[in-house]
């Protein structure tokens, strides 16, 4: 049996069971435990399956299947957004951007941009600007969220807090009309103050919608952002904090955007 079929039948097993130990599977298959483990790091590699101590464990695909249905929220709003934010970043600079799918639509935007050098701690980025002009890719080190990708914790501050960029670009889960800018995870929060903190112009790519949203961690104000890139008009109070701030605030639709002065 070959590594294709072997990995196949593992996966089978997990579709019954919660774990399978490397062991046993070694013993099944006949081959040695050396195998058993190379098996198992590619399909982690791949999503398939969560290893853990002795052997892997079936990967709840309800996050996955979450994420995703978050990226088809909204697509049109999210790629006239990313059509903005790469009108905004210039080429031959240095950006950071984090988890999101707003985040990912600006990266696919950003294709066609020579002389980047692109930091991020999401890996659906990395891949999606693998092959295009980016002069220099740089994953961030740190613990991966197999739910969506995304690499958070102390380690990746720690790894982030190494580089100063040009341009950071974040999204966030919530937005107050007093200006705050929130999020849910504390993890995911921290490493986006360190892309914000070590980078010199801040920008949001947000949608409207998440005005009508409601999250625990702030990850910073609009007065800390140099630009807020979002898909509709904002609270009168949004738009009166972000003019004592300097901050930008671009709306735009799928057919016209428009500056908020």
């Amino acid at each position: 049996m070959d590594a294709d079929a072997r990995q196949s039948e593992i996966l089978k097993l997990l579709d019954h069971q919660d774990r399978v130990e490397v062991e046993d599977l070694a013993g099944r298959f006949k081959v040695s435990l050396q195998t058993i483990r190379a098996d198992l790091r590619d399909l982690s590699a791949r999503n398939a399956l969560s290893r853990v101590h002795g052997g892997a464990v079936r990967i709840s695909t309800a996050a996955n299947r979450a994420y995703a249905d978050r990226r088809k929220q909204n697509a049109a709003g999210k790629l006239a957004m990313a059509a903005v934010a790469a009108d905004v970043i210039p080429e031959n600079c240095s950006i950071t951007l984090n988890i999101g799918t707003s985040t990912e639509q600006v990266a696919r935007a950003l294709a066609g941009h020579r002389g980047l050098t692109v930091l991020s701690n999401n890996i659906n980025i990395v891949t999606t600007m693998m092959g295009g002009q980016t002069m220099d890719l740089i994953l961030v080190g740190g613990t991966v969220r197999q739910s969506d990708g995304a690499i958070v914790g102390e380690d990746a501050v720690e790894f982030i807090s190494r580089y100063k960029v040009d341009y950071a670009i974040i999204g966030a889960s919530a937005l107050d009309a007093d200006g705050a800018i929130m999020d849910h995870d504390s993890s995911e929060v921290s490493v986006a103050r360190a892309i914000l903190k070590n980078a010199r112009t801040k920008i949001l790519v947000c949608d409207g919608s998440k005005f009508e949203r409601s999250a625990p961690v702030r990850i910073c104000s609009v007065e800390d952002l140099d630009v807020v890139i979002t898909d509709r008009p904002v609270p009168r109070e949004f738009t009166q904090a972000a003019k004592r701030a300097e901050t930008r605030i671009i709306t735009t639709s799928q057919n016209e955007s428009r500056e908020n002065e």
